[in-house]
């Protein structure tokens, strides 16, 4: 399974409430303006073959979530400083919720979870159908 380094389970996934600012959710246009102004750390958790189909989106730092790593190389993207405000992005918002909630438990506590994704959800549209831009992955 994923993050196997990490103290406990993922919990079973929740319905999820509306969008408001105060649940951490920013659709894929605010995140990109966010990303744009400096004022947020975009981490695309998707798989290398994924950034490959479909790009990564600009400004966004891609870590694929099941690399064994992946906390150390998110401490380090951050500066150690688990406050600074990181949004998580992945295809369709199902793991940024369940990685945001695995984060939370360890100590970040500025995280946002673009639930729409890159292709869409029920929580929107998502990063390409919104026209937003995206960087080849290498």
């Amino acid at each position: 399974m994923f993050l196997s380094c990490w103290p406990q389970p993922l919990p079973r996934r929740r319905r999820r409430r509306p969008a408001q600012a105060s649940d951490g959710i920013l659709t894929a246009a605010e995140a990109h303006r966010a990303v744009q102004a400096g004022e947020i750390l975009l981490v695309d958790i998707r798989r290398p073959d994924e950034w490959r189909r479909i790009g990564i989106p600009e400004g966004a730092l891609p870590l694929d979530m099941r690399r064994p790593d992946f906390l150390a190389q998110l401490d380090q993207a951050v500066g150690g400083d688990r406050t600074r405000p990181v949004a998580l992005i992945c295809a369709a918002g199902v793991r940024t919720a369940r990685v945001a909630t695995a984060l939370r438990r360890i100590g970040f506590s500025d995280l946002h979870d673009v639930s729409e994704g890159m292709t869409g959800s029920r929580a929107g549209h998502g990063w390409l159908r919104a026209g937003l831009p995206v960087t080849p992955a290498n």
